[in-house]
């Protein structure tokens, strides 16, 4: 078993011998820049006699002082743990150490900002890093109350999750050596916080740039608010909308949950290098710094920030104040916050067309995460925390939303709701598992929840919802003889599940303009279950020209279109007056080619011919993105040049034709962009980045410049000078990663090479300059620059498992997986894949499973491929 793992058995054993109380942590961040010292006091009842362990990484511990009585360091500690033996009833243990700053966004994360060399230090803890920090009970049910006391330069801003104690005092001598100006030093004490688990405390700090707002709590208290980032970034903080979207999620959580806010303040830092979108740290949420925008985004993102935002508020209640007793149920966390977020979000901000955005982008992400062969319940077995590590992934977020979704639709939302509150009003600061809280939605619905919970929670896999019509013609009029809905299941998960869904009929009307409308003429709903559900409302009425099979996206099932509806998709999809139902044909048609079942040619036509007219911000985005991924990886190879060259014409002529400034004028010149291969591409780019062509409303900020540098340097048209040039101009955090991008997708061996010993034979590079390194290495026009590192690659993965963390691991296993060269005859990759699964049987399962993930995408890759080719 790895040093640094710890099993669910484990965690369960402690838990029954340890229930911990209090922690108080003090951290000394003046010490140097690569380590600081940490001093935990922890205080636990115990069964009288019995050992077990706490939990600490550290380069060196100094004390171990359990009830008065000191251990040898030496002695006690081995890797992660450090061994408690003869336990009384109430114990108390000092440890002492020297903890270790990470670069990789895990632990006690350090960044020097290349603006005005200042630090800044933010912690990530989830799922099991605070003991990169200081001695812990590292699983979520030994919860306890956590108070912190930091010491740091003079000059920082601390922040913890609860309020400090007064103003910080200055340290009598004490010298700040951890780089950045020398002003001396401060101490800041922290109210200790209510019971929560360790994997939600947090302490940021470093010179952050504050701004701050209040709002009144359901219960009467001033709630204060605090939104942060780096000082170089403050120009770009938009604190209002930030703060706008924050109390709008206060008055609809508050409401919904009939629970007020659990905590005593709520700040948002925006923290650099980041690796998720977000952390629902208790009352001081930490997000990824690109959400303060430097440069024009698309609108999407403004959405994906405000969806961001109200997922980690919802995480206040739902897994915060009430927290899952082992990470086997951290889908109903992840789950609960992602659909909380989009339902407030539709229904309390302007993003009324959130459920489009869940649509097309959520539930596409676990689509395609329950048809791979590592598909899980989404009740999920987590036999360790390797297992967790791997798990954050479509089935734990989109589908648990999605299933919750269609759970609403099924016990009421009243009910659903009723359910919620008297579950946060029975386990407020405990720990719970599924069971609790369908116990209350079973009161409160009167539905006996487990035969669903079986069918829906505890096995894996999607179904695909057909259509099945037969018509007669009377006159000119096509008449409904017969209607069902087909439910199939795939072979491997054959379980057929109960749908709560609506049936909807659309007619192509002309209006008095000559342009035509989709109106919904038919809506029926109904429940569907087993293979086949006659729906015989429908029998006798007027065939509509395009029928969805589930409208309203209720249901958590694929769907397809019959020819007819196709059809008039093709023809009138600009025609929906309403978003979701036109996200819903463009999902069902990207399915069918992803699944091998219609030509992704014919996708490709179908988004070339009707993006210009789609008006949903995230459905562009989703739309451009499976653009490139038909192109690129399931057109068939004889058939990819034309089409890629093709499609980059089309997506200039789209953007030249845009609204001037508009947002999808912007996503279309990205879009270009990332597309140009040919000559006359890359001179249009250059000309659009030395400004000889604009196009109206079209500003080159710094990030569009970017994205236009690092097209040229794909194409073999920039080089090492033109990026120093611009990183000259840009030498910000964010600068630096683009640059890392633009030198790695430079068309040479050398560029190529350079870049694969960066990332992967050396460890100085921090976790966002990975992450780039890696992107810019995949951008190719030339996929034999890719060849020589199908071997190596396969090579270093056991080596990269064992030597690095989880998360710099995770970007190189999945990043430089050689998928591009699935059809490449000088390599097999599928072969290759293979090879090292049959040799490689004892690998850590996690990195199996990731492997494993990958050779399905070369799989599916192929018949899209063979699929493609039939069409001639």
């Amino acid at each position: 078993m790895p040093a640094e793992n710890l099993t669910r058995d484990e965690a369960r054993a402690r838990a029954a011998v340890v229930a911990v109380h209090s922690y108080e942590v003090a951290l000394d961040l003046t010490t140097g820049p690569t380590t600081f010292a940490s001093r935990t006091t922890v205080r636990f009842t115990a069964t009288p006699g019995a050992s077990t362990f706490i939990d600490l990484i550290a380069p060196e511990v100094h004390e171990v002082v359990l009830n008065g009585r000191p251990l040898d360091p030496a002695t006690v500690v081995a890797e992660s743990r450090i061994a408690l033996d003869d336990l009384t009833g109430e114990n108390e243990l000092v440890v002492v150490a020297d903890a270790a700053y990470m670069n990789t966004g895990e632990g006690l994360h350090r960044f020097v900002d290349p603006v005005d060399d200042e630090v800044y230090l933010y912690t990530q803890f989830e799922v099991a890093d605070s003991r990169r920090v200081f001695a812990v009970f590292e699983q979520p049910d030994l919860k306890a109350t956590f108070a912190f006391t930091v010491t740091a330069p003079a000059h920082w801003t601390v922040v913890s999750n609860y309020p400090v104690v007064g103003p910080p005092v200055a340290v009598e001598g004490g010298r700040n050596r951890t780089g950045g100006r020398d002003e001396g030093t401060a101490t800041w004490t922290f109210e200790p916080t209510p019971r929560i688990a360790s994997y939600v405390t947090a302490v940021v700090a470093g010179p952050y740039h504050a701004e701050h707002g209040e709002l009144t709590s359901s219960d009467g208290r001033t709630i204060p608010l605090g939104v942060y980032c780096r000082s170089s970034l403050a120009a770009h903080l938009d604190t209002e909308n930030i703060l706008d979207v924050t109390r709008r999620g206060f008055a609809f959580y508050e409401e919904k949950f009939a629970h007020p806010y659990p905590f005593a303040k709520y700040d948002q830092l925006f923290v650099p290098e980041f690796n998720a979108g977000a952390m629902e740290n208790a009352g001081a949420v930490t997000f990824l710094e690109s959400y303060v925008f430097r440069s024009k985004v698309p609108d999407a993102t403004i959405e994906r920030r405000a969806v961001t935002i109200l997922h980690e508020l919802a995480h206040m209640w739902f897994g915060d104040l009430v927290t899952m007793r082992w990470w086997d149920d951290l889908w109903l966390n992840e789950s609960f916050a992602e659909f909380m977020s989009t339902l407030a979000a539709a229904e309390a901000t302007q993003w009324t067309n959130a459920w489009s955005t869940f649509s097309s982008l959520e539930k596409n992400w676990a689509y395609r995460q329950d048809q791979l062969p590592s598909t899980h319940p989404i009740v999920a077995d987590m036999r360790d925390l390797e297992d967790v590590e791997v798990n954050f992934d479509g089935i734990t977020y989109a589908k648990g939303a999605s299933v919750l979704k269609q759970l609403v639709a099924w016990v009421g939302q009243d009910e659903f709701f009723a359910g919620v509150q008297a579950y946060f009003a029975k386990h407020a600061w405990g720990n719970t598992e599924l069971r609790d809280l369908l116990s209350e939605l079973e009161i409160t619905s009167g539905r006996d929840l487990s035969a669903w919970s079986s069918l829906w929670l505890e096995q894996a896999g999607v179904t695909l919802l057909r259509p099945d019509i037969t018509t007669t013609n009377e006159g000119d009029v096509e008449i409904i003889r017969s209607f069902a809905v087909l439910q199939e299941t795939p072979a491997e998960h054959p379980v057929q599940r109960p749908h709560r869904l609506v049936v909807s009929g659309y007619a192509v009307t002309t209006r008095d303009d000559g342009s035509t409308e989709l109106e919904c003429t038919t809506r029926l709903a109904l429940d569907v279950d087993g293979p086949r559900t006659e729906v015989p409302e429908l029998v006798g009425q007027r065939r509509p020209d395009l029928i969805l099979v589930n409208d309203d996206d209720l249901a958590y099932a694929k769907m397809r279109l019959d020819d007819v509806s196709l059809a008039s998709a093709t023809a009138h999809l600009g025609s929906f007056t309403d978003s979701l139902p036109r996200t819903l044909v463009w999902t069902a048609v990207w399915d069918a080619a992803r699944d091998a079942e219609t030509p992704a040619r014919s996708f490709v036509d179908l988004v070339l011919r009707n993006i210009g007219r789609e008006s949903d911000s995230s459905v562009v985005q989703v739309l451009l993105r499976q653009l490139s991924t038909a192109v690129d990886l399931y057109v068939a190879p004889e058939h990819r040049e034309a089409t890629d060259v093709a499609s980059a014409d089309r997506l200039l002529e789209l953007a030249t034709a845009a609204a001037a400034g508009s947002d999808t004028q912007l996503q279309l010149v990205k879009a270009f962009a990332g597309r140009a291969s040919t000559p006359a591409h890359l001179d249009v780019v250059a000309a659009i980045l030395d400004g000889t062509r604009t196009l109206a409303g079209l500003t080159i900020d710094t990030d569009l410049r970017w994205e236009l540098l690092t097209s040229l340097a794909t194409g073999g048209r920039a080089d090492e000078a033109q990026i120093a040039d611009q990183l000259a101009s840009d030498p910000t955090a964010t600068g630096q990663r683009a640059a890392a991008a633009a030198r790695a997708a430079i068309p040479t061996p050398e560029a190529k090479a350079a870049a694969w010993a960066a990332a992967v034979e050396h460890d100085e590079l921090a976790n966002a300059i990975q992450a780039a390194t890696i992107n810019g290495f995949g951008r190719v026009h030339d996929r034999s620059l890719l060849v020589p590192y199908v071997a190596p690659y396969f090579d270093a993965l056991e080596p990269v498992w064992e030597s690095r963390t989880n998360e710099m691991a995770q970007n190189i296993v999945l990043g430089l997986y050689p998928s591009d060269l699935a059809d490449d005859t000088r390599v097999d990759v599928l072969g290759a894949t293979d090879a090292w699964l049959e040799t490689h049987p004892d690998a850590a399962p996690a990195l199996r499973r990731l492997i494993i993930e990958s050779r399905d995408g070369v799989r599916r890759t192929l018949a899209a491929q063979e699929a493609d080719r039939r069409r001639g």
